[in-house]
């Protein structure tokens, strides 16, 4: 579907996920268009940065001005909508903020394409998340499209509410829009504050000797992780394969109690990892259970996962080691 010709508009392509997708559509030979905030660090593009096919474009998500700047500018053919406010905690400690950037970040872009001359051919992925799902119950696993949306979070709520729009703007207006709700996905270059990276981060430095134990919060909630280069595999697969209006899971199947991670670092790290339960990384809610099924996305577009959590932990404590120089 790509070509030196495809122009594509990645926002949040400074983020995690975003990085990743960035390399990956430059690989496809597509024209690039990264969005950054101003003070945005370009740690994560770094391999890019000098990519002749590579633009950044700076962008304020919740600024409609500035978002129809970035459409005016870049006329994509294909839109990945990655920017958010991502971090479950900081949600509850700034629930407001999480709303804005989040709903009407979707909102501003969603209506900057629908008033730009290439809206019915433009394709839009919107990045949701199995936050959406919410409270699961066990019997109710492997969580299917068709799963109520129970979210126990502000950011859940949140995204949510873009999937709706997403689904309105489809079907009000004609446009190409694909949801999908992708499950943890994680790697080189996670955020410290998430638990794969906040665990990794802290087993280097007990294993150098730096700290005594991990700092760990709720370990009995269970999660679908899959390696982030595989999720934004399947984000370029819905968009080159998926229909439009429909929602599709990313997950591995598999739930890892996260109590069961620090097993597999004391594998990767080879010793043991004491640790105690720090009060302060507790949530005021939390999701249990969270266990997708991916088999609509695969019998559709092939999806086929190449990499294992494992692969996703050895890439973390690798980054982290690099980093702290450990």
């Amino acid at each position: 579907m790509a070509s030196a010709t495809t122009r594509v508009l990645v926002t949040g392509a400074t983020g995690f996920a975003g990085s990743y997708l960035t390399e990956l559509c430059l690989e496809k030979g597509s024209l690039v268009f990264a969005t950054r905030r101003r003070r945005s660090p370009l740690d994560n593009l770094e391999v890019v940065l000098t990519h002749a096919n590579l633009t950044l474009i700076e962008l304020e998500i919740e600024d409609a001005r500035s978002v129809g700047a970035a459409i005016k500018s870049s006329r994509p053919d294909m839109v990945f909508h990655l920017a958010a406010q991502s971090f479950v905690p900081s949600s509850f400690e700034s629930p407001h903020h999480t709303m804005q950037t989040n709903i009407l970040g979707t909102l501003a872009l969603l209506e900057a394409v629908r008033q730009s001359p290439g809206a019915r051919s433009t394709r839009i992925l919107i990045a949701g998340s199995s936050e959406e799902y919410g409270l699961v119950k066990p019997e109710e696993c492997p969580i299917t499209e068709s799963q109520p949306l129970r979210p126990l979070s502000p950011y859940g709520v949140s995204k949510v509410a873009c999937d709706l729009l997403g689904n309105q703007y489809y079907a009000a207006y004609g446009m190409h829009i694909v949801r999908t709700r992708a499950f943890n996905h994680e790697g080189a270059r996670r955020g410290v504050e998430f638990v794969t990276s906040d665990f990794a981060h802290q087993a280097v430095q007990v294993a150098a000797g730096k700290l005594a134990c991990l700092k760990v919060g709720n370990l009995d909630a269970v999660r679908d992780f899959s390696h982030v280069r595989d999720i934004v595999a399947g984000y370029w697969l819905a968009l080159e394969k998926g229909e439009a209006g429909d929602v599709y899971n990313l997950c591995s199947g598999k739930g890892v109690v996260i109590s069961g991670m620090i097993s597999m670092l004391e594998e990767i790290i080879g010793r043991n990892l004491p640790f105690r339960i720090d009060r302060q990384r507790l949530r005021p809610a939390d999701v249990p259970l969270l266990l997708g099924d991916s088999s609509k996305f695969r019998a559709l577009t092939g999806w086929t996962p190449k990499h294992t959590f494992e692969d996703a932990l050895t890439d973390l404590v690798a980054y982290w080691r690099e980093h702290l120089q450990l």
